[in-house]
């Protein structure tokens, strides 16, 4: 695995600060039941990394003091975590919308048969990878059998009523790029995957959400081993969209790793940047310091890849312009 933080920082990204924290998206643990060449968090069934139980609690005291209304969960599989339900359970307590990103696989692993009926229970918000609707593209990113297992914790979560019209449960999909191009606009690619789904499995959700790969962890190794890092980041400064600046997640939203130190995104945990420093940098029992606007966030040149064409964040696309993908 290539070192990636040298070759994006110092960089020329414009300054951003903070404006308030509305969002605390919480990686549970880099522990996941797929290896997928894109994931910026090189996660997988061997890392052990896990968040304690009393990070969890510490991370509900917080929801509730600092009066933060989105848990944003993620991993990895964040699903495999042991407090997981616990987490869930009393973040939806105290009245917080609840985000699962889920890779759908997860719904049909052993001992998580009844994953889909609990989430659904408790109305937490279901945010599931699906890079295409088509199987070979899903398995040769993913693996052998993905799109199937896929598809059944699709079918899953309609029956127990995701994804349809009143039903107050929210069932978005994700798409990345299967390379080193950007996303193609995300309106005309959710009329795709609206129709294909609906023709073919009978699946219905309600929005697609378009991320762009970033130039870390395991994809950001990979440009480099094949020689695209340099192309790649071309590309994505030749895109970046100025008007995107005021939209990127990272302005509103903190990122907590498994330990519970603090991060402007999770890009910039999986590069070890964390808010404050290396040398100082500040946990969840600090989260009260970040409450104040204006607190710089820290940039490296990955930042481009939120910013590039119609810009990307964990809600999906930033704008509605289109983008080059050549």
């Amino acid at each position: 695995m290539h070192a990636m933080l040298p070759l994006l920082r110092p960089s020329d990204f414009p300054p951003l600060t903070r404006r308030s924290v509305r969002t605390l998206q919480i990686n549970l643990g880099y522990r996941c039941n797929q290896t997928c060449l894109h994931c910026h968090v090189n996660a997988g069934p061997k890392r052990r990394e896990m968040m304690a139980h009393e990070t969890v609690e510490l991370a509900l005291e917080k929801l509730r003091e600092c009066r933060i209304g989105t848990l944003d969960l993620t991993g990895g599989a964040p699903e495999l975590n042991p407090h997981f339900r616990e987490l869930v359970s009393a973040a939806r307590e105290l009245g917080v919308t609840v985000i699962d990103r889920c890779n759908l696989t997860i719904l049909s692993e052993p001992g998580q048969e009844d994953l889909a009926g609990f989430l659904a229970a408790r109305g937490v918000d279901v945010v599931a990878s699906l890079p295409c609707y088509l199987a070979e593209n899903v398995d040769g990113q993913r693996g052998k059998g993905v799109h199937a297992r896929s598809i059944g914790g699709l079918r899953r979560l309609n029956e127990l009523g995701y994804g349809h019209p009143d039903s107050g449960l929210t069932l978005d999909l994700v798409y990345n790029p299967g390379g080193s191009s950007l996303p193609p606009p995300q309106q005309s690619l959710e009329a795709d995957y609206r129709r294909e789904l609906q023709q073919r499995h009978g699946i219905v959700f309600n929005r697609l959400l378009t991320l762009t790969n970033m130039p870390i962890a395991r994809f950001g190794s990979t440009l480099v081993s094949r020689g695209e890092f340099a192309d790649y980041m071309t590309l994505l400064r030749r895109s970046m969209q100025p008007a995107n600046l005021d939209k990127v997640m990272c302005r509103d939203l903190v990122s907590v790793d498994w330990r519970g130190y603090l991060y402007d995104c999770d890009f910039n945990q999986m590069l070890d940047l964390p808010i404050g420093g290396r040398q100082a940098p500040l946990h969840l029992r600090d989260l009260d310091r970040l409450m104040t606007r204006d607190s710089p966030i820290e940039i490296g040149d990955h930042c481009y890849g939120c910013t590039a064409g119609q810009g990307s964040s964990c809600g999906g696309s930033l704008s509605s312009q289109a983008v080059e993908t050549a």
